[in-house]
This record gives C-alpha cells, sequence and structure tokens, in this order.
C-alpha cells in the first residue's frame, strides 16, 4: 500500500516556487475541518523581494506588443481551461459547492479572455488625438505605472484574484499580490499554471499569508505606484494614508462586491493603471 504524497504549497515569485523567508506556514482545512496543506506565511521581507522580482521584470513585460500580451493571456485562459475541475476542488476548500466552484472557475476564464481582448484595443479607447490651436499633430498616448499591489479579496478567491490582476498586467505593468486568507490554495494552482505559461516570470507575483502583517509596507513601499484593493475601514485608512506619504494611486473595492459582475470588464479598469502621456509633433517644415 503506497502512502499519499500530500503537496507542498509554495508561493510563486520572480519565476520560481518559494517558502516564506521566515519558514512560517499556516494551517490550511477544508470546509469539513480536516487539515489540507501548510501555507506559507509570507513576511514583508518576501514583499520587499517579490517588489524587486517585479522591478526586473517589468521593463520588459511593459515593452511587449499589446498583441502579444493578448496571446500570453488567452494562453493563461486555455491553461486553466486544461486544469479546471483541479482548480474547482481548490476553489472548493472554502466551503463553496461543486456548482459554484466550477461557475466560478468557467467565469475566471471567461474573464482572462476578455482582458486578452482587450490587450490590443483599450489604447483606441484610452488614448486620443488632440486638436491643438498650432502647426502640430498632439497625441495623448497611455503608459504603464510600474508595480502594481493587489490585495485580493477574502470571498471568490481566484475569481476576484484575476479580476484585479488583468487589468493590471494588461497595461503591461508588474503585480505583487496578496491571496486570500481564508481561501489561499486557488493562488497557489494559478502560480503553477504562469510558471508554465508564457508570462514572464516576475510579471505576476502571488504571495499568501497575513494581511495585518504586510498592509502598510504595501502602502508605503516606494516601488509600489499603485494599490488595487479590497479593503474597508481601518484597512482602508491605512492604506490611503500611506499611499499619500509615498505618492501612489490607490484603487478600493468594496467587501461586498460582485466579482461576477459585467462591470469589472471595462476598459476603464485599464486606465486605472496607466499614466497619459501627451506627444507633441510639428506638421510640414
Amino acid at each position: 500500500m503506497s502512502l499519499k504524497i500530500t503537496k507542498t504549497p509554495k508561493c510563486y515569485v520572480g519565476g520560481a516556487f518559494i517558502r516564506s523567508e521566515s519558514g512560517r506556514v499556516f494551517e490550511l482545512k477544508d470546509a469539513g475541518g480536516t487539515f489540507y496543506a501548510n501555507v506559507p506565511r509570507c513576511t514583508k521581507k518576501d514583499l520587499r523581494n517579490a517588489v524587486e522580482a517585479a522591478a526586473k521584470a517589468g521593463a520588459g513585460w511593459a515593452k511587449r506588443t499589446p498583441y502579444n500580451r493578448a496571446q500570453i493571456l488567452y494562453r493563461l485562459a486555455e491553461m486553466l481551461e486544461a486544469r479546471a475541475a483541479e482548480m474547482a476542488e481548490a476553489v472548493m476548500l472554502d466551503g463553496s459547492t461543486k456548482t459554484q466552484a466550477d461557475t466560478e472557475v468557467t467565469a475566471s476564464i471567461g474573464r482572462i479572455v476578455h482582458f486578452a481582448g482587450w490587450a490590443d484595443k483599450y489604447e483606441q479607447v484610452l488614448g486620443s488625438v488632440n486638436p491643438v490651436a498650432s502647426p502640430h499633430f498632439n497625441f495623448t498616448l497611455t503608459e504603464p505605472v510600474g508595480i502594481v499591489g493587489v490585495l485580493a479579496p477574502e470571498n471568490a478567491s481566484l475569481l476576484g484574484l484575476v479580476t484585479l490582476v488583468l487589468p493590471v498586467i494588461t497595461a503591461g505593468n508588474a503585480v505583487v499580490a496578496l491571496a486570500s486568507r481564508k481561501a489561499p490554495y486557488p493562488s497557489i494552482l494559478l502560480g503553477e499554471m504562469l510558471a508554465t505559461s508564457d508570462l514572464p516570470g516576475g510579471v505576476v507575483n502571488l504571495l499568501t499569508g497575513d494581511r495585518k502583517e504586510m498592509l502598510a509596507t504595501f502602502a508605503t513601499h516606494e516601488h509600489v505606484r499603485a494599490v488595487s484593493a479590497v479593503a474597508e475601514g481601518e484597512d482602508a485608512v491605512t492604506l490611503q494614508r500611506g499611499a499619500a506619504e509615498s505618492v501612489k494611486r490607490v484603487k478600493l473595492h468594496e467587501v461586498k462586491t460582485d466579482w461576477f459582475s459585467e462591470k469589472h470588464e471595462s476598459p476603464y479598469a485599464i486606465r486605472d493603471f496607466t499614466e497619459a502621456k501627451t506627444v507633441w509633433h510639428p506638421v510640414g517644415n
């Protein structure tokens, strides 16, 4: 009789799988209260390391053509679809029924495909040609802001995470994301898919652990140029105050957000993580 070999969950940072630098873990139990796995409890040091990895990968990702980014995102959707049953089992660890888990995975696949479609089109919506009272062409173009921190919701642990990450990377930014504390396992599986996808290592970095330990660092780290977070009350205040000190933008989402809503599929979600650049070019001689 062979023993069951259980997986050792690791976080995905810089294209590699890591344990927390502290060696700490927290127990993940299934909906019935049975021990399932020890999940890394990442620290501020892990967060800073992830930001360094994002910085190394970000410039190259920003230079990719929009069409190439679209192809890579679409390939990720294909990979998730191929492992949909396994991902649904991961989602069910939080107590979701099989039907609910299947619905969430299907919605996540659809959302990835949706943003893959926007990757080479959002510039036409967000950019513009501006009329000016001088002999010049005047264009407004978008550029990525850089590294974006993401604080995922506790519910809809897969769909909420991908919904926050997708507009960020579609615009050419790099991401450091903290997964749901209650249901971190979908992010572990997503990291495995990212590792074998065409997305360059370091563009998306996935951490697990306690929000309270890392919230202030997300807000104040000077190389994190924006934060997209599900936060209310004291957490929201901490993010906004820290962001004011380090001059970064903050996009807040309510805890009770309906992640299945089509409102999350707008190109204006991409605009939140871009900067406008205006270019002047003389006309004629």
